[in-house]
C-alpha cells in the first residue's frame, strides 16, 4: 500500500487485545491472527531475534501492509479472528475441514417447561441462545451446574402429550423437579427459568459467593481435591458468563456507524454484522466537517455511503437521535426496497457494539488519520474518479473480464469483482468455456458473459470493465442488449508494451492522468482480471498433465485417477508421495500404492516425467 510504512506502524500499535489482519501487495488478506495485545504480537513478526517457521517466514515476506480492530477482551478477539477466517479464508492460516463452530448455551423458552442445553447450531425459534463460548468443557459445567441447582430438566419428552407414568433418573437424584408428573407447579419452574436466564445474563455474584464459600470449607477440612473442583467449575462459569459481544445470537444483518472527532480530523467507522457475525468494517475520512455536529455529520454520511453502497442492512445502530430520522429510513428503504431502522441503543449488547466501532475509530484517529486518507483517495475515491471521468453518478461495484488460453488449449474466463475500489473475492467466478474450441477470445468471452448475466442477472455492476478496447466492448454490448440489460462498459486499453494507456468509452478513447488514483485503480483490476484468468488456466493445465500421466500406470482405472487427482494438485506432489502416504488414501490399497511408487521412481531412472 502507498503510503504504508511498517516500522512507523509497528510504534502506532495499542498494548489493547485484538485482531490483526496482513495484506499482500495485491490487497489479498493472507494471515488472521488475534493477540493479547496487538502490540507485542504484531511486532514480534518483525523481530529479527524472534525464530518463526518457514511457513511464517514466506507469509512475513508478503507483508505489504496490515490493519486492525481492537476488542475488549482476548475471548472477543479469538471469536472474531473465527469469523475472518471462515469468511476471506487467508491464505496462511491453517483452515478446519469440518468448518467447527464455537457452542452456545441454549435455553428453549419455546417450550412449555424450557430446557437448558449446549448447541453449536443457533437457529430462528423462540429460544434464546448465549454465547458463542471457546470451551466445550465450560459450557458442560455451566449447564450441568444450572440443571442441578434449579432442577432445569433435561430429557427430550413432549410434555404436551400429558404426564409421564413416572419420573426419570434425574427425579430420583435431585437433577430435575419433574414437571412430566406434575410435581413442579409451572410457576415455580418458570421462576427457576428466569434464574437461569438472569444467571447467563451475568447476575453470577451469589452464586460465585456459595461456590467460593464451598471452595474454602472443603480447603479448611483438607479436601483439597473437592475445592480444586469447585474452583474449576467457578472458572467455568466465569468464562461461560463473561460479556463478549463479536458474535451475536441471531442471523440478521446490522451495520453500525460510530464516530471520532479532534480539532484537525473527523472519522466515521461502520461495522458490518452478517449473519450475526462482525465480518468487516471501514474508516472514513470527512471533509469540510469540523464545524458540523455529530448529529450533522452522521447525517450526511448515512446520505452518501449509502447512496453508493450495493447492500443495505434491515437495521442500523447509530450513536445520535436525527432529526430527519423518519426521512432518512424512507430514503433509505426506496433503495433497500425493504423497511429500514435507525436505532441508537442506549444500553445492553448493540450498545457495547457501537462503542466498540467508537473505541476503534478514535484509535484510527489518533494514530492514522493520514492512512485512512490515503485508503480512501486510493480505493473510494479512485472509483469516483472513474465515475467523473465517464460521467457516471455511482460507480460502486466494478466488474471485469479476462480470457486466458494456449493455442487454444483450455479456454477459461474469468470474472473480478471491486467494490468501492476494493477487491471483493467473495464474487469472483471461474469460467470453463464449454462452446468454444481453439483460440478465439471474442467467442469465448461471449460464452462467459452470456453464463454470467442470464444466470445472475438479479445482481448488476455499476461498470463493465473489458481487457480490450472497442471488439471486446462491442461483444459485451451486444450480449447486454440481446438478454436486455442496460449497465455501461468501458474497454481497459494498453499501448504495444502491455501497459495501460487509457480506457475506451462510447466509442471514444479516453486518456487517464496515470498518476491518478483512478488510473491505478483501472491498473490494478485489469491486473487482477489477468492474474485470475491465468491461475485458473494453470491449475486446469497441471491437472490435466497429471491425468495424462496416470493414464500410464498400471492398476490405476478411473476412479482411482480421480482419487488421485483430488488429492494432489500436480504431478511433482504426486512424484514425491511415499507409500505410505499413498496408502492413507481411501480407496488407494497397499499395493496400488506401491506400483504408484515404483512407477514413478522407474520413469526417474529413464527419464524426466
Amino acid at each position: 500500500m502507498e503510503g504504508f510504512d511498517i516500522k512507523e506502524e509497528l510504534k502506532k500499535l495499542p498494548d489493547n487485545p485484538g485482531v490483526y489482519i496482513m495484506h499482500d501487495a495485491h490487497d489479498n488478506i493472507i494471515y488472521v491472527g488475534k493477540a493479547v495485545s496487538l502490540r507485542k504480537r504484531v511486532r514480534s513478526y518483525f523481530r529479527e531475534s524472534t525464530p518463526h517457521t518457514a511457513k511464517i517466514n514466506k507469509m512475513i515476506s508478503l507483508i505489504d501492509y496490515f490493519e486492525y480492530i481492537v476488542t475488549d477482551s482476548e475471548l472477543e478477539a479469538l471469536v472474531l479472528e473465527n469469523n475472518l477466517i471462515k469468511e476471506h479464508s487467508p491464505k496462511y492460516n491453517t483452515m478446519l475441514k469440518d468448518d467447527k463452530t464455537y457452542p452456545y448455551i441454549k435455553v428453549t423458552l419455546g417450550e412449555e417447561y424450557p430446557r437448558v442445553m449446549s448447541t453449536r447450531i443457533v437457529k430462528r425459534d423462540k429460544a434464546k441462545y448465549f454465547g458463542p463460548f471457546t470451551s466445550n468443557g465450560a459450557v458442560k459445567t455451566t449447564v450441568e451446574y444450572l440443571q442441578k441447582k434449579y432442577h432445569i430438566r433435561n430429557c427430550n419428552y413432549n410434555l404436551s402429550k400429558g404426564e409421564m407414568d413416572r419420573a426419570c433418573i434425574s427425579y430420583d437424584i435431585k437433577l430435575c423437579g419433574a414437571p412430566c408428573r406434575g410435581l413442579v407447579s409451572k410457576e415455580e419452574y418458570d421462576a427457576n427459568v428466569s434464574k437461569v436466564l438472569e444467571f447467563l445474563g451475568g447476575k453470577t455474584g451469589e452464586d460465585i459467593k456459595e461456590l467460593e464459600s464451598r471452595m474454602m470449607e472443603y480447603s479448611d477440612n483438607l479436601e483439597f481435591e473437592k475445592a480444586a473442583e469447585i474452583k474449576e467449575q467457578i472458572e467455568d462459569i466465569k468464562a461461560v458468563t463473561q460479556k463478549q459481544k463479536i458474535t451475536l445470537t441471531n442471523d440478521e444483518d446490522k451495520d453500525y456507524i460510530a464516530l471520532a472527532r479532534n480539532d484537525m480530523d473527523v472519522i466515521v467507522s461502520v461495522f458490518f454484522v452478517r449473519e450475526g457475525k462482525l465480518l468487516g468494517r471501514e474508516h472514513h475520512y470527512m471533509k469540510h466537517a469540523l464545524l458540523d455536529t455529530d448529529e450533522e455529520i452522521i447525517d450526511e454520511f448515512i446520505k452518501q455511503f449509502y447512496q453508493g453502497t450495493p447492500y443495505i442492512p434491515r437495521e442500523i445502530y447509530i450513536p445520535v437521535t436525527l432529526e430527519d430520522k423518519e426521512l432518512l429510513e424512507r430514503f433509505l428503504a426506496s433503495k433497500r426496497e425493504g423497511a429500514v431502522s435507525l436505532i441508537t441503543p442506549l444500553k445492553g449488547q448493540k450498545e457495547k457494539m457501537l462503542s466498540l466501532a467508537r473505541e476503534n475509530a478514535q484509535l484510527i484517529l489518533d494514530r492514522d488519520s493520514e492512512k485512512i486518507k490515503l485508503q480512501e483517495a486510493r480505493s473510494v475515491g479512485a472509483a469516483r474518479e472513474i465515475g467523473d471521468l465517464l460521467g457516471l453518478p455511482i460507480v460502486s461495484r466494478m466488474e471485469a473480464y479476462d480470457i486466458s488460453n494456449i493455442s487454444g488449449f483450455a479456454n477459461v474466463g474469468s470474472m473480478v469483482v471491486f467494490v468501492d475500489g476494493k477487491p471483493k473475492k467473495s464474487d469472483y467466478r471461474k469460467f470453463r468455456i464449454k462452446s468454444v474450441a481453439g483460440p478465439n477470445d471474442y467467442a469465448c468471452m461471449e460464452e462467459v458473459l452470456t453464463r454470467r448475466f442470464e444466470n445472475h442477472a438479479e445482481i448488476l455492476p455499476d461498470l463493465i470493465l473489458m481487457d480490450g478496447g472497442r471488439g471486446q466492448v462491442n461483444i459485451c454490448l451486444k450480449v447486454l442488449e440481446k438478454l436486455g440489460i442496460d449497465v455501461p462498459v468501458c474497454g481497459m486499453v494498453k499501448d504495444d508494451k502491455h501497459r495501460t494507456r487509457g480506457v475506451f468509452y462510447n466509442n471514444v478513447e479516453l486518456p487517464i492522468d496515470t498518476s491518478s488514483n483512478g488510473f491505478k485503480l483501472v491498473t490494478r483490476i485489469q491486473d487482477e482480471a489477468h492474474r485470475f484468468a491465468i491461475e485458473y488456466h494453470r491449475l486446469l493445465r497441471t491437472k490435466a498433465q497429471v491425468h495424462s500421466v496416470l493414464d500410464d500406470i498400471p492398476g490405476v482405472g478411473p476412479s482411482r485417477r480421480r482419487l488421485l487427482m483430488k488429492e494432489f494438485s500436480s504431478i511433482d506432489e504426486l512424484k514425491e508421495a511415499s507409500v505410505e502416504r499413498l496408502c492413507q488414501i481411501d480407496g488407494i490399497p497397499k499395493n496400488a500404492a506401491e506400483a504408484i511408487y515404483e512407477f514413478f521412481r522407474q520413469s526417474e531412472n529413464n527419464e524426466d516425467i
